[in-house]
């Protein structure tokens, strides 16, 4: 059977929930149309209650949409739910894992769920990739919180799925489990799986992934690739380090929206497209003045999720 050109792919997938007590009917999508590049690492990104996790559990089979269409690995999920359910792997948010299975006994047990046979299991294989080799026969209760963490990761590889999901997996874990987590993450893609990654850490989602879509209120508000994501913005500031002080802005930058930012500093808020900053150099040399540093600061993935995320009512 050919790869499919997407991981995934949804078109005009709805959710409402129906009423619950005094609550109304709660649509958590409207309308998604996404598709997620085969090989990709791709990063869902949104504040709470946009609707990430209820994208993610139509796609894992847990949660049934209203209306649209869903695919993951070209399988249709309401068409053959067991073989799309089988193409995704899902690593909750939550730290759900039974305290009295050790981690062999967990991972074998879950393949046995999946239907792998037992001679193409690869027990021992993930639990070295995830470092819990020394710990493959302790119970799960004595773990650290990093340790089941990657014992969460481990659970939703067992049936070698194509799709990879990571649902908020560096939550309140430290520096050094992060960095390894991720080192693992780079090379599963580079092995050819798709990552599916929502964060609350938006520059680890700059950093790692090729692609981003950011989801508000339950609608696509954005979804283009990193660079082109942040480009849109179009901001960026320069910030002059003047050899003498200054008690007010020279008219040359004043005319380019320089201001004071202290007595030796000057701050000029500006757009690429509109002004160069060789125009903010010539400016500051056309009022003889000596620039003893200069540095910059470019515009990044949370400027842009803040713009396209922001209420209303919080605008400018």
């Amino acid at each position: 059977m050919p790869q499919p050109r997407h991981a995934v792919a949804v078109s005009n997938l709805s959710k409402t929930y129906p009423a619950s007590g005094k609550r109304g009917p709660k649509q958590a999508l409207d309308n998604v149309d996404l598709a997620i590049p085969r090989g990709s690492l791709f990063g869902l990104l949104g504040p709470n209650g946009a609707g990430k996790s209820t994208l993610i559990n139509i796609l894992a089979g847990l949660v049934l949409k209203t209306s649209g269409h869903a695919e993951v690995w070209g399988i249709d999920i309401d068409e053959d739910p067991r073989r799309a359910r089988g193409a995704i792997g899902v690593v909750p948010q939550e730290l759900n894992l039974d305290p009295f299975f050790t981690p062999r006994q967990l991972l074998d047990l879950h393949a046995g769920l999946y239907g792998v046979p037992k001679s193409e299991r690869r027990t021992a294989k993930i639990l070295e990739a995830v470092g819990l080799t020394p710990q493959a026969d302790s119970y799960a209760r004595a773990m650290s919180g990093g340790m089941r963490r990657r014992l969460l990761v481990a659970k939703a590889l067992v049936h070698a799925p194509p799709v990879l999901v990571l649902d908020e997996p560096t939550a309140g874990v430290d520096v050094e489990l992060r960095r390894q987590l991720w080192s693992y993450v780079r090379k599963l893609n580079e092995e050819g799986v798709t990552i599916l990654l929502t964060t609350h850490y938006l520059e680890e989602a700059e950093e790692l992934c090729d692609q981003i879509a950011i989801i508000n209120h339950g609608k696509l508000v954005a979804n283009d690739t990193t660079a082109a994501l942040i480009s849109r913005l179009d901001t960026k500031t320069v910030e002059l380090v003047i050899e003498r002080d200054l008690t007010s802005v020279p008219p040359a930058l004043v005319r380019l929206g320089a201001a004071l930012a202290g007595p030796r500093r000057i701050s000029v808020h500006y757009r690429p497209s509109q002004t160069p900053v060789a125009a903010i150099l010539a400016a500051a040399a056309s009022d003889s003045l000596v620039i003893n540093d200069l540095t910059t600061v470019e515009s990044d993935l949370e400027d842009i999720f803040l713009q396209l995320t922001r209420k209303p009512d919080a605008a400018d």
